[in-house]
């Protein structure tokens, strides 16, 4: 036993010695870091002083140092940045879901202001911006070289004053401008309709109201439809959707899938990273879910696209989304202020990463541009004549009077299936593979 201890403790000390050894040059390496990050620290420091005191103009201190750490966090990534006290507080406000504003949802590429998506039913909708619209000008006054919060700020401002922005569009030869009157931005996180049989949930961004609107929701419209058996599937719609709260896109998730990892993440540290998994519980019970995606859909739309499409528990349609698979972090500082830092990186069931990439919808459809009316007169071909129109033809006496009225029934959706292709392509589309697998009787 003896000897055994002190092998253990031979071994210790050389172990301590082999490390006080190689230790030395380790140590001298770390004094020589800190002590350049010290002299980058008196150059910041004596930088200030002599803007403080030579600078042209004379400048607050605050804004000084505001700008100095802003430019620091911007300087990682698009989406980590300083938040003021006044910032922090308006974005307290969005998460809650009302905000004045745009209603936009931006981001930052090559200098420019690109626009990630509009939000359904807000001032930039109605005026017509578009997912990955580059704003170049507010008032006239160009964004280029300014901070994302700097170029927000010029576009923050009164509810019911004017602002015109300066759009690049991909497609259009030149610039143009728009003018958008700001208003009060209230978001309504769900809404869900009825399209023929399949419910349709049309979610536009993921705020603290988002589960509880669409668990309201989808329960409202099954109950209306006389149950689960009477509707044929769901439509869930992240079209345009910014994103949001991670908590609330595992909630969506798992308001479909029974079991399984919905989502991961991992940061710099192994230890840090995180996995969220379903919990028993399917709200519409294994009906078919059709996901609509496109290049507006971005970060916690993505999650959801992402795990229900690894699961295959959803057929995703649409185009390519965003491609923002980071997460921030919204730390508080002192003062009242924040600073959203980008702390890891997010991870579908599979594994994969979606930054920069996307989510790949499973059916690539495209959106086609809304036509002028005058080319759409032109599109509308005359209505052609049948048996049915002959004078004298013959009754169809092999259906009963129910039979007949099912009929017309089924023509008549057929018909709004046809009248919402021309309004929304990519919906009646959707709508259109939940009647074929309705119609096959195929299940999850």
């Amino acid at each position: 036993m003896k000897k055994f201890v002190m092998a253990g403790l031979a071994g210790t000390l050389a172990g301590i010695v082999a490390t006080t050894q190689i230790a030395g040059p380790l140590v001298a390496q770390e004094a020589k870091a800190n002590t350049s990050v010290y002299q980058q620290l008196d150059l910041f420091g004596d930088i200030f002083e002599r803007i403080r005191a030579q600078y042209v103009e004379e400048v607050e201190a605050n804004e000084l140092i505001e700008a100095a750490i802003d430019g620091m966090l911007t300087s990682l990534d698009p989406h980590s940045s300083y938040l003021s006290p006044e910032d922090a507080e308006q974005m307290r406000v969005q998460t809650r879901g009302e905000f004045g504003g745009l209603g936009i949802e931006v981001t930052q590429e090559e200098g420019f202001v690109k626009v990630v998506s509009p939000i359904d039913d807000t001032p930039a909708d109605e005026a017509g911006i578009e997912a990955g619209d580059f704003i170049t000008h507010v008032d006239g006054e160009s964004v280029l070289g300014l901070t994302l919060d700097k170029a927000v700020e010029l576009m923050r401002g009164p509810v019911g004053s004017e602002i015109v922005i300066t759009i690049v569009r991909e497609g259009e030869a030149e610039p143009f401008d728009v003018t958008i009157i700001r208003d009060t931005i209230k978001l309504t996180a769900v809404r869900a309709r009825t399209e023929g049989t399949s419910v349709v949930l049309r979610v536009t961004t993921f705020n603290d109201q988002t589960y509880p609107n669409l668990k309201e929701g989808l329960e409202k419209q099954v109950e209306e439809a006389g149950g689960i058996d009477k509707v044929n599937g769901v439509v869930l719609d992240l079209r345009n959707n910014p994103g949001g709260l991670l908590t609330q896109a595992i909630k969506v998730s798992d308001a479909f899938l029974d079991e399984g990892e919905i989502v991961s993440t991992r940061g710099r540290n192994p230890e840090d990273g995180e996995r969220f998994n379903a919990t028993d519980g399917d709200l519409i019970q294994g009906k078919p879910i059709v996901v609509l995606i496109n290049g507006g859909s971005a970060s916690a739309s993505e999650i959801v696209a992402g795990a229900l499409q690894d699961h295959r528990r959803a057929i995703v349609v649409g185009t390519k989304s965003f491609g923002k698979g980071s997460v921030q972090t919204v730390m508080p500082l002192r003062g009242d202020g924040a600073m959203r830092l980008t702390t890891a990186r997010y991870y579908t069931p599979s594994g994969r990463s979606i930054q920069a990439l996307g989510v790949s919808p499973d059916i690539v459809v495209e959106q086609p541009r809304r036509r002028a009316e005058a080319e759409e007169d032109e599109a509308k071909s005359p209505r052609t004549r049948s048996e049915a129109d002959l004078r004298g033809r013959l009754n169809n006496d092999s259906l009963s009077e129910d039979e007949a009225r099912q009929i017309e029934e089924d023509r008549a959706k057929a018909e709004a299936t046809a009248e919402l292709r021309e309004q929304d392509y990519q919906l009646a589309y959707a709508i259109d593979i939940l009647k074929g697998l309705s119609a096959f009787g195929t299940k999850d």
